[in-house]
């Protein structure tokens, strides 16, 4: 990788790099374009960079120049870029660039490539040097690419960074108070990845971040780029991933941001229809331009890059899939289709690039319709993804558990319905942060019942999810059964954990997630129809559901029954495909998880009696709004390895 800093102006280079750049193959534009430090045999300073190809003149405006006029750029030729080297520009002062307009109208724009911004309410971007860290991860970056992530645990812990705990005064945590307290507390409760909502600079917190202004820089409100590298460096020693929710579907239409930045359509479309985002007011990156395509797919790998991030979960891909996804008017295709044929390009490209570099990538889409083959194969027409969170999946459960349980026998397909596409993609089940705010209350709220049954219900909800074929992710807060609704500018209820409930539900939560990273039945063949054998779908009538999960090796199974009403089911049979003694390995009513049972079932020995299209079955007691996992203690008759 070229190193940002030059000893001197080199006009071939620049030349070069424009050029792929506007040809749509530059995947490192920061390296040239923006605010680099410069160095010949005459003096010091820093180059200034910026793609405004219809401007009629641009001036840098900084501490280090007139703050009216500025310093005027040189326009190179054909390259569409302007250029100006500063002498007296110094590391920390702020700057902007002064475009001229075609019309005459002045705007004092950022720096689309600025590494960091001023903090809040101030915009201006910042001379800043991207910092040379000498990384200590390498035994994890090692790891990934031994041990492929379809083939491993994904349990997922979704955080808003300055909302996830607070000081008393409502200041908000910095990044080694983070480092400190958050990543001890997610490796103690057995997840496996951070997933911050985005962290890039924005200007609005109710935005919650998805509105950027600044696409390569740290936010300014959170801390430096050093500190979030060091973050991300102790998580992977602590064995912790972390990804980032990434957004180059749209952006912040601020004035001062990239809108009309040349004063012509330059990241967004021309078509007025297609740049516009009407329902979060925003716009729509042009996906079709290559300029473009350099700009974000250079930003993803800047990410991935500079900060050994593990993955990016991207945000609102349905926008850039098609044009009637927003609520105003729209143009179709000649044929009258709907599909963003551009859009779709650019996925696959990006994608393409991202993997070519870094293969052992997490590239997530939040992709909200039935859209084919998101995570399938670029070259059979895929979007070239490695993993879909399945909304699908979450708004039919979370619909189902809202339920009065009484009614839930009359509606039980919600639940079997996934098993009919459960394969289709490669799936991440997710309870986000979408989930919990707006209204649609917390987890702990949606359930009904008193709290004793909300608990039990919660209980359900998250074991059930955790049984389920697909990789997990769960927002801040569902691990100790937050009853509020989530708020951006607030803490979470860190004092609810006095609450004997709350505190049992998070030991509860500690107890699932290393359940599940202890079972290789539960993720091993997750994106395999051989890793779950349904043995009961259709007791609607009990509401109660029965299927057996399964890894690679034979004896690598368990038998999973769900009881999604509070009615103890006695002399409950459940076939099982060998003979021999099976034990209870989970019972989420166990008093020590939130519950009231205060010994477990012991060894149960099979009965020579077909069920659920088995030769053998087990007869137990099921009990009230339960999960309740067996594994094989000794069976006869399993085939070699």
């Amino acid at each position: 990788m070229e190193n940002h800093t030059t000893n001197q102006f080199d006009l071939m280079r620049f030349r070069k790099d424009s050029y792929l750049f506007n040809t749509g193959k530059y995947y490192d534009c920061y390296y040239s374009l923006g605010c680099h430090k410069e160095i010949n045999e005459e003096h010091e300073g820093y180059r200034f960079t910026v793609w405004a190809p219809h401007a009629k003149t641009v001036s840098l405006v900084s501490d280090c120049t007139d703050w009216n006029m500025g310093k005027p750029l040189e326009k190179i030729d054909e390259t569409e870029m302007w250029t100006v080297f500063c002498e007296t520009a110094k590391e920390g002062q702020p700057y902007k660039y002064r475009i001229e307009q075609q019309d005459g109208t002045v705007k004092l724009k950022i720096d689309p490539q600025a590494f960091e911004f001023e903090v809040r309410p101030k915009e201006a971007s910042v001379i800043k040097e991207l910092p040379q860290k000498k990384w200590r991860d390498g035994l994890w970056m090692a790891n990934k690419k031994r041990f492929p992530a379809h083939e491993r645990p994904l349990n997922i812990y979704e955080v808003h960074m300055s909302s996830w705990n607070r000081h008393p005064d409502g200041s908000w945590y910095t990044i080694p108070e983070l480092q400190a307290e958050l990543i001890p507390y997610v490796k103690e409760n057995g997840y496996t990845h951070i997933e911050f909502l985005p962290l890039m600079e924005h200007p609005l917190d109710a935005s919650w971040g998805y509105q950027a202004t600044g696409y390569f820089a740290f936010s300014s409100k959170f801390g430096t780029i050093e500190e979030m590298q060091d973050f991300v460096e102790a998580a992977h020693l602590a064995n912790i991933g972390v990804v980032m929710d990434w957004v180059p579907s749209h952006y912040n239409k601020n004035d001062y941001g990239m809108a009309y930045f040349d004063g012509t359509p330059q990241y967004e479309y021309k078509d007025y229809h297609k740049a516009q985002n009407y329902r979060w007011g925003t716009l729509n990156f042009d996906l079709g331009k290559p300029q473009v395509h350099s700009f974000l797919i250079s930003n993803a790998l800047f990410w991935i890059e500079q900060f050994h991030l593990d993955g990016l979960r991207v945000d609102a891909v349905s926008n850039m899939l098609y044009l009637d996804y927003d609520e105003g008017e729209w143009t179709p295709n000649e044929d009258g289709s709907n599909h963003n044929r551009e859009g779709v390009s650019f996925i696959q490209k990006l994608n393409n690039i991202v993997f070519e570099r870094h293969p052992d990538t997490l590239m997530i889409a939040e992709e909200s319709t039935a859209w084919e083959k998101v995570t399938g194969s670029i070259d059979e027409g895929g979007l070239g993804f490695n993993y879909k969170w399945n909304m699908g999946w979450m708004n039919d459960t979370l619909r189902f558990f809202e339920m009065d349980p009484i009614h839930r026998k009359n509606h039980f397909n919600l639940l079997t319905f996934s098993f009919m596409y459960m394969f289709n993609e490669n799936y991440l089940l997710p309870f986000s942060h979408d989930e919990v705010v707006h209204g649609k209350k917390s987890l702990m709220h949606k359930m009904p019942g008193d709290r004793y049954n909300q608990f039990a219900g919660l209980r359900v909800l998250e074991a059930y999810r955790m049984v389920h074929p697909g990789k997990k992710l769960g927002f801040m807060g569902n691990e100790f059964g937050q009853f509020l609704e989530w708020k951006f500018d607030d803490s979470l209820e860190w004092e609810n954990l006095k609450d004997p409930m709350n505190q049992k539900h998070l030991d509860f939560t500690r107890t699932l997630n290393q359940f599940y990273k202890e079972h290789r039945a539960l993720w091993e063949l997750d994106h395999d129809p051989k890793g779950i054998q349904i043995l009961d779908a259709d007791n609607a009538e009990e509401s109660i559901m029965a299927f057996i999960r399964k890894g690679k090796k034979p004896r690598d199974f368990l038998i999973v029954i769900c009881n999604f009403v509070p009615i103890e089911r006695h002399n409950y049979r459940v076939g099982v495909p060998f003979e021999g003694q099976y034990e209870e390995i989970l019972n989420t009513e166990m008093e020590a998880l939130g519950g009231t049972w205060t010994k477990g079932q012991g060894v149960l020995k099979t009965e020579k009696k077909a069920w659920n299209q088995q030769e053998y079955s087990l007869n137990l007691i099921v009990p009230a709004m339960s999960v309740v996992i067996l594994k094989p203690k000794r069976v006869f008759k399993v085939p070699k390895e």
